[in-house]
């Protein structure tokens, strides 16, 4: 998001809290932000903190304050996007109505940037008609508007009217700010680890934490595509905007990606499969017993394997993750041959800042033809960009040739 700029407009509701978070987020995000408040948003948060969030000036008086003749103009003609939140109920029927009596509603009348409208206010006034015709009007004008949260509110009664949270907005606003271009393509990713039941409270499973598939679907659902996760079991919540299958063993996952792969333009299998599961699974809790425990293992099936013998019938760009200890680039070639894929993506993961359960990941990027890319130590939402990148590119070859 490095060079984006958002507008953030607060407006005055008790939620205006929250919007200091949404800046730290943004910022965090490489996207420079600018503040325009509402005097009553003054009343709930002072200036002083969103600039000190924020780094830039914030405007608050369309008269009072230096610089301000047609910043107005400027700022929503400059800018990526524009973020109302939190959006009252007088605010948004000043936007739907065509009203500018200030800094921050004249700045939406100019503005030719993208506007992304969070309302929030009591429940009552959310249901209230008026206010959901003037939703309707700014929703048929090209705003973005986004679904309030449910629950107990700072009036005290409970239901629709919550600011929706900083990282749900900040999520939507990535994907405004995104180019599009994985629109139209479907995409299948594996995530997290599997667990193979010895019992009803014990099992066989892995170090890994998902992130690193999480990051792809969230990076394609951004980038525009219909995104598949099958996920095993992680602590993370899945995307918004995609379709989400969870499975916790090796076979659950290979019954899953069977179902789902027909008309995949892209399948990327990050997750880490495990290769045996005990043959017997004890019905109740196997109870301590002699000094030592025999578990006897078998295969599971090898669903990238499958795969890729498959893929004449299935046509799609395959793409493989090899998370290894040693000999990390001639295991992944070895890996990438026999399981047929178009490239592979291959990490050592014995390195404390990249692998298992990190937020950064440094990969070498293997193809088909011999050739290899490395990459430098980046966030895992980096690396998901890389890739998808790289399998974009893969696939448009393949139509071309």
């Amino acid at each position: 998001m490095n060079g984006k700029e958002v507008i953030l407009g607060v407006t005055g509701g008790i939620a205006a809290y929250k919007s200091a978070e949404l800046v730290r987020l943004l910022m965090e995000d490489d996207i420079l932000v600018k503040v325009a408040m509402t005097k009553s948003a003054t009343k709930f948060v002072t200036p002083l903190t969103f600039e000190a969030l924020s780094g830039e000036s914030v405007i608050h008086d369309m008269f009072g304050q230096e610089g301000t003749a047609i910043d107005h103009i400027q700022w929503g003609q400059e800018s990526d996007l524009i973020i109302i939140a939190p959006a009252t109920a007088n605010f948004i029927g000043k936007m739907a109505h065509g009203i500018g009596d200030d800094f921050l509603s004249t700045c939406v009348l100019a503005a030719t940037a993208k506007i992304l409208v969070c309302p929030s206010m009591n429940t009552r006034m959310f249901e209230n008609p008026a206010v959901q015709e003037n939703l309707d009007l700014l929703k048929k004008r090209g705003f973005i508007i986004m679904e309030p949260g449910q629950g107990a509110l700072a009036c005290g009664t409970e239901g629709p009217g919550r600011l929706p949270e900083p990282d749900e907005i900040l999520q939507q606003a990535r994907k405004l700010l995104s180019d599009q271009d994985l629109s139209g393509l479907k995409i299948l990713i594996t995530a997290g680890p599997t667990t193979e039941p010895i019992d009803p409270v014990r099992y066989i499973s892995n170090r890994s934490s998902g992130k690193m598939g999480y990051a792809l679907a969230r990076a394609a659902t951004l980038r525009g595509a219909d995104v598949i996760l099958v996920s095993g079991p992680t602590d993370l919540n899945p995307p918004p905007g995609l379709n989400f299958c969870q499975v916790i063993t090796a076979e659950d996952m290979r019954r899953s990606v069977f179902e789902n792969r027909s008309g995949c333009d892209i399948i990327i299998k990050a997750a880490a499969v495990s290769d045996y599961r005990p043959r017997d699974h004890a019905a109740q809790k196997i109870k301590k017993g002699p000094e030592s425990l025999s578990l006897e293992l078998v295969k599971n099936p090898d669903i990238l394997t499958e795969l890729g013998s498959t893929i004449e019938e299935f046509p799609a760009v395959l793409v493989g993750f090899a998370a290894e200890t040693e000999d990390l680039v001639a295991n992944a070639e070895k890996k990438l041959k026999s399981k047929n894929l178009d490239m592979i993506v291959a990490n050592d993961v014995s390195s404390k800042d990249a692998g298992f359960e990190t937020d950064t990941n440094r990969v070498k990027i293997i193809y088909s033809d011999g050739r290899v890319d490395d990459s430098p130590l980046m966030t895992k939402d980096k690396v998901a960009d890389l890739v998808l990148d790289r399998a974009k590119a893969i696939r448009e070859a393949g139509l071309e040739g």
